[in-house]
């Protein structure tokens, strides 16, 4: 733990200390929400729902999640993010707790369609943790300099990303044993636990310090620099998303993050159905290897980060999206498992390692509006989860069992599309910039 005594007060905290509390509060907070899937068709019979109300139901942690991370991604250019990350963290366990309470005291006697509202409301609130990833990538990259933030960040959103894998593979056994709403109660423990975590260890950088004790702007940065801080926020949270949604370059990654994170999150919904569908395997089997294909896709952005560290963000991406490209053409003309299974893990290493790349680049693009474009970025990507299954269900619905195959030519299309984006960051990167 670094403490430089000023004249002003005390400025605290380390880079690798602000990290690992990212990193923490963005495991809690995402891990929290993966629960709110299975808890949907309690609710079905009871309350009489719609197809519709089910639907909705289900997509509304992740669509707040998504779309929160766009402005609370920009606040951190001002804040430097402890604020609204604790914020976000808060929303998120106020959600739980309420499914909480309607899970071990409403239901089932009790809970009417006039519930539904509640329902939705705490829904929203538990998806906020999600959206503190947006922060995190903004957080972490203020604290870094630029050649180490490809390992910072892919360790932070690697790790972090590898908490659905495993609520998918412990709540179903922890449900069995004790009730769903007890899930809930140790996911709520959980997230307290993490949000103290967070709270001790998640401060803002040395830049953010010195303004908050007193210093002008120009003698923040200077003294920020003798801590190896290199970026450094221009603007208010509404010019951050102006000026980086007006930056050409930021759509580019936009799109290379809805091919790759967006179409993680799709397939982590859509796995099971396929798996179970396609080749009629045991339900455990199915949620292993959506687990599985969840927790490396995660855990590999950590090498990846250090692999666009050392020969370029631009590169990394072009190699992990033709890996990616591999995957998807074997997924969709394979018609035996164990070459499905094969392809699985190659789109999943595509995408882990792709995602990696991309925030190597958010800083060296736009470094005067991290926080606003990490909120464009994350937000419009993680909007894949949203786009891609309709489309993915299409091709069942017009082919029938033969579509779960034929589908993946969805990615095809995005890999191919982002490669050309790829190559074209790469073509345009500034000769000062490119690796050693």
């Amino acid at each position: 733990m670094v403490t430089i005594r000023l004249k002003e007060g005390v400025m605290k905290g380390s880079s690798n200390a602000a990290l690992w509390a990212a990193t923490v509060g963005f495991f809690i907070g995402f891990g929290s929400v993966s629960l709110f899937g299975p808890t949907a068709h309690l609710f079905k019979d009871i309350m009489r729902l719609t197809p519709t109300d089910i639907g909705f139901l289900v997509a509304i942690p992740m669509l707040t999640g998504s779309l929160l991370r766009i402005p609370f991604g920009a606040w951190v250019d001002s804040t430097g993010g402890r604020l609204p990350f604790l914020i976000l963290l808060i929303a998120s366990l106020i959600g739980l707790v309420g499914l909480f309470y309607m899970l071990k005291v409403l239901y089932p006697e009790h809970l009417t369609h006039a519930d539904y509202p509640w329902l939705l409301l705490f829904g929203a609130l538990a998806g906020c943790g999600i959206a503190t990833f947006s922060i995190g990538i903004g957080q972490v990259s203020y604290w870094f300099p630029q050649n180490r933030q490809g390992w910072a960040l892919a360790a932070y959103a690697g790790f972090g990303n590898t908490s659905p894998g495993l609520v998918a593979l412990i709540v179903p056994a922890i449900t069995a044993a004790f009730g769903l709403w007890v899930s809930y109660l140790v996911s709520a423990a959980i997230l307290v636990a993490g949000l103290i975590f967070y709270f001790i260890l998640g401060l803002n950088a040395p830049f953010f310090q010195f303004r908050k004790a007193g210093m002008t702007y120009d003698a923040a940065v200077t003294r920020a620099r003798d801590k190896e801080q290199e970026l450094f926020p221009k603007g208010n949270p509404l010019v951050t998303l102006w000026k980086s949604a007006v930056h050409w370059k930021t759509w580019p990654l936009v799109i290379l993050y809805f091919t790759t994170f967006g179409g993680f999150l799709a397939l982590t919904a859509w796995f099971p159905v396929y798996w179970r569908s396609f080749y009629n395997v045991p339900v455990m089997e199915a949620v292993g290897l959506t687990a599985g294909f969840s927790l490396f896709s995660a855990l590999i952005r950590v090498p990846g980060g250090l692999w666009a560290d050392r020969f370029g963000g631009e590169s990394v991406a072009i190699l992990s999206l033709l890996v990616l490209l591999v995957g998807a053409v074997i997924m969709t003309i394979s018609q035996t498992f164990a070459w499905s299974v094969i392809g699985e893990v190659l789109i999943g290493a595509g995408m882990g390692v792709n995602n990696a790349a991309v925030f190597k680049l958010v800083p060296l693009y736009v470094p005067d509006y991290v926080g606003g474009t990490s909120g464009w970025v994350g937000g419009l990507g993680a909007l894949g989860g949203f786009a891609v299954p309709p489309l993915l269900g299409y091709f069942v619905a017009k082919q029938g069992s033969v579509g779960y195959a034929h589908g993946m030519v969805v990615y095809v299309v995005l890999a191919v599309i982002s490669l050309l984006l790829a190559v074209l960051l790469r073509q345009v990167r500034p000769k000062e910039a490119l690796p050693a």
